[in-house]
């Protein structure tokens, strides 16, 4: 066999040594080091790479505080539990601008794999669900991590399985989306409600949205989720799901970020495992997807959420409404303040009643029922999971639908 024909009998048996088509970030630098970094949402923020509708992204990404750490020695985590978020959170991979996507279309993005890095942290810190009633203080521990599992010293005897997530995916709202957004917020804030507003402290691009960038009252914090994607911390986000989101500008503007390697629904502590993490993903692009007026829809294998059926179809909400109206739930108050608002804060049920309200829109849609069936299915079928109690303003709950019921 001639040089020629060995080399071709290599490439064909070792196909997977092909590098990845899209490669985005850099590892071991801060996020104002890597110019493929964010952590602010704006329509004008500059597309950091593009990439094709099927082609692999891999995106190198940092923990939710971009922190620097080379050790898992406990004695050293001290220095590192200061209270409540950052602004530097939560730094993103993106914006990347997927070819052939405009706005109006929808945005699949499947997860193919996540590689955590060596090292992960936790804090409980009186930014977390329910701390005043806790009682609890301040912590800052840190995990070993590997493909397997996670270990601390500062939780002996404690195991944590592998189950990598992204906290943070999200497309760019388009003006009219930014404009409402921060609307809703400020109107909350003014009315005395948890809410981020924009501000300058690490922000990045900062010629965006720093102290000296042009629009800097202008640039959305990560922290909560939103129509675009966002902070949305479900745990079901795993290798193997797609994840639907809206394409409100032309090219979507796909971020990534937040990576956690383990999260208990809720994460009440307000933080998970955080990590380093390289994701690889795929995207594709639907001219006629799914509404997701009330925010994205994700999909996969049943597996991902231990449900006794194969695959599962899932919708989301958070603590939106109309201007002028009182959920019922709050009604006996009397509460005038909060019918002017469209943005509630920290209202679960609200949010639960717009996931279940969306997944009985999805189910009339989708299998030809009328409204009543609907919601009569969603009453014996459908799983409502809380995904984040702490991404201020808006908490978020997914309702979980299992594809098996449908035998026809």
């Amino acid at each position: 066999m001639n040089l020629a024909k060995l080399l071709l009998a290599l490439i064909l048996a070792f196909p997977t040594i092909a590098a990845a088509d899209v490669v985005i970030g850099e590892s071991g630098t801060t996020c104002a080091q890597d110019g493929a970094c964010t952590n602010r949402f704006h329509p004008d923020i500059p597309m950091v790479a593009s990439a094709d509708p099927g082609e692999r992204i891999v995106m190198k990404g940092k923990n939710a505080r971009d922190l620097q750490l080379v050790s898992t020695d406990q004695s050293a985590a001290d220095r590192f539990a200061s209270a409540g978020p950052s602004g530097i959170a939560h730094p993103l991979v993106g914006p990347v601008y997927i070819n052939g996507a405009e706005r109006g279309d929808v945005l699949a993005v499947t997860i193919e794999s996540i590689d955590p890095g060596p090292i992960g942290w936790t804090s409980a810190s009186p930014f977390g669900f329910a701390a005043d009633a806790i009682g609890m203080e301040s912590r800052f521990i840190l995990w070993r991590l590997t493909d397997e599992y996670a270990e601390t010293e500062a939780l002996p005897g404690v195991r944590i399985p592998n189950a990598s997530f992204p906290g943070v995916i999200a497309t760019m709202p388009d003006a009219d989306m930014l404009s409402t957004m921060l609307e809703r917020e400020a109107s909350l804030a003014e009315a005395g409600g948890a809410v981020l507003l924009p501000d300058t402290d690490s922000a990045q691009p900062t010629s965006l949205c720093g102290e000296e960038g042009s629009k800097p009252g202008e640039c959305l914090r990560t922290i909560p989720p939103r129509e675009n994607g966002g902070n949305m911390d479900i745990r079901y986000l795993k290798v193997g799901t797609t994840v639907y989101l809206p394409c409100n500008i032309d090219g979507c503007g796909l971020s990534i970020g937040d990576f956690h390697y383990a999260q208990g629904d809720g994460e009440v502590s307000g933080t998970a495992i955080e990590m380093d993490a390289d994701i690889t993903v795929r995207t594709e692009v639907f001219k006629n997807g799914p509404d997701l007026s009330h925010g994205p829809h994700y999909a996969g294998p049943a597996t991902l959420l231990d449900i006794p059926s194969t695959s599962f179809y899932a919708t989301t909400g958070y603590p939106l409404k109309a201007a002028g109206e009182i959920p019922g739930d709050i009604e006996y108050l009397a509460n005038t303040k909060a019918a002017n608002l469209t943005n509630l804060s920290k209202d679960l049920n609200l949010a639960a009643q717009n996931a279940l309200v969306a997944m009985i829109d999805y189910i009339e849609r989708t299998y030809g029922y009328d409204r009543t069936q609907a919601y009569m299915i969603a009453s014996v079928a459908v799983d409502l999971r809380i995904a984040q109690l702490v991404d201020i303003p808006n908490v978020g709950v997914t309702a979980i639908l299992p594809l098996d019921i449908f035998v026809q």
